[in-house]
């Protein structure tokens, strides 16, 4: 028995995470779904990949995906078979666990294994949705037509990560900068301002005194102020990680002014393309709207669109299903219904996930343009205030003898 974890959506609307133990994963799926669940994602755990006597457990980077799957999509386009293929791989990389799991890969292959079979067998080096789409192509006999989707996808997904994570660097920065002024202040400047004070024996202002009990204080409990810090942020951590938590904070995330577009705008742009990828691989569309559904990667998003792929199975148009559900704007709805009356909702759907991803850098600009300067007052005035509460006490000496 392999133990698995899974990723489900209840009868009742739920979305629930469970460890579940089975012979095989097909069996777990059939199972489950005559239970009456919708299985987004089963991945078998304690993944491992030997390599000698050493054992990997780190996941393969989607760069490493890429690359593997360009170099496999020239050779499958040359007309080598699938062994020949994988041999000529394995003779340029001959380290990591990518290399370790397409020697098993081949192995299977040889063996009289479907290569969508082999690779499902490794879902922390090949995603679920990876592993449909070869096993569309190897139904429709176009196996290099889907792997292209793939990385175009792939490729797609990482232009969108690094344009995020490019937008918040500079803020980051700057709130690790502001964060560690003002703590030195706290923690150095001021007590040692104090002591000066205390020496000259003036009657300090009520502000002055203010500020320097807290720094005093502080410093004197920084220790536990730290470790109470990161116990609140490993608890914090446990609760988000239960269903009622992740539930609750990704509801906040899609509350939040602007970033909750933002983070909606992100979700749909995932959905849409992950489903167009999909369904262009020749998956059916109930299938690949409960594919899609787990890569929206929030719980309120994930129930609405769960509604949704209900609707559709009872057959309302996927248009009018969404538009049930709230979860798209007017636009992307049209976009759709337009896609599904003309028959090309597979080049909507990129279209959408193109719509949204413009959105989403937009919002993204006009974030970091307005954070950035934003953070520099803050922190601005935050210093100057300090600042000026400790050299009241100057001033009132200096207007004194004045």
């Amino acid at each position: 028995m392999a133990l698995f974890s899974c990723k489900l959506g209840s009868p009742d609307g739920r979305i629930v995470e469970k460890d579940l133990e089975a012979q095989d994963r097909d069996i777990l799926c059939r199972g489950l779904e005559d239970q009456g669940f919708f299985v987004f994602e089963i991945k078998r755990k304690s993944f491992r990949v030997f390599s000698g006597s050493e054992t990997v457990r780190r996941r393969v980077r989607n760069k490493e995906l890429l690359a593997f799957n360009q170099e496999f999509l020239v050779l499958v386009k040359a007309g080598l078979p699938i062994i020949a293929a994988l041999d000529t791989i394995l003779e340029r990389i001959d380290k990591g666990l990518l290399a370790a799991t397409l020697r098993e890969v081949r192995n299977e292959v040889k063996g009289g294994a479907a290569l969508s079979e082999a690779f499902e067998q490794y879902p922390k080096v090949f995603p679920y949705l990876y592993v449909a789409s070869v096993r569309a192509g190897e139904r429709t006999g176009d196996l290099a037509t889907t792997i292209r989707r793939f990385i175009a996808y792939l490729k797609r997904v990482e232009a969108l990560k690094k344009k995020l994570l490019t937008a918040m660097f500079y803020p980051a920065i700057l709130v690790c900068m502001a964060v560690m002024v003002i703590s030195i202040l706290m923690v150095y400047v001021i007590p040692t301002l104090s002591k000066v004070y205390s020496d000259a024996g003036s009657q300090l202002p009520l502000a002055t005194q203010l500020l320097i009990s807290f720094a005093v204080t502080l410093k004197k409990y920084i220790l536990l102020v730290v470790l109470l810090a990161v116990a609140a942020f490993f608890a914090f951590r446990r609760w988000a990680a239960t269903e009622s938590g992740r539930f609750w904070i990704d509801g906040l995330k899609l509350r939040i002014p602007l970033a909750g577009l933002m983070v909606r705008d992100y979700a749909i742009t995932s959905f849409t393309r992950t489903f167009a990828t999909v369904l262009g691989s020749g998956v059916p569309i109930i299938e690949s709207l409960k594919m899609s559904v787990g890569t929206l990667d929030n719980r309120v998003l994930e129930r609405k669109m769960l509604e949704a792929v209900t609707r559709v199975e009872e057959g309302t148009r996927l248009s009018a299903a969404l538009d049930s559900v709230r979860v798209m704007p007017p636009l992307a709805l049209r976009m759709l219904g337009v896609g599904e009356t003309t028959g090309s909702l597979e080049e909507m759907l990129a279209d959408v996930s193109d719509y949204f991803d413009e959105e989403l850098e937009n919002r993204l600009t006009l974030v970091t343009t307005s954070i950035e300067p934003a953070i520099m007052i803050f922190m601005g005035l935050v210093i100057g205030l300090i600042v000026i509460v400790m050299y009241l006490p100057i001033f009132n000496i200096g207007s004194s003898v004045g």
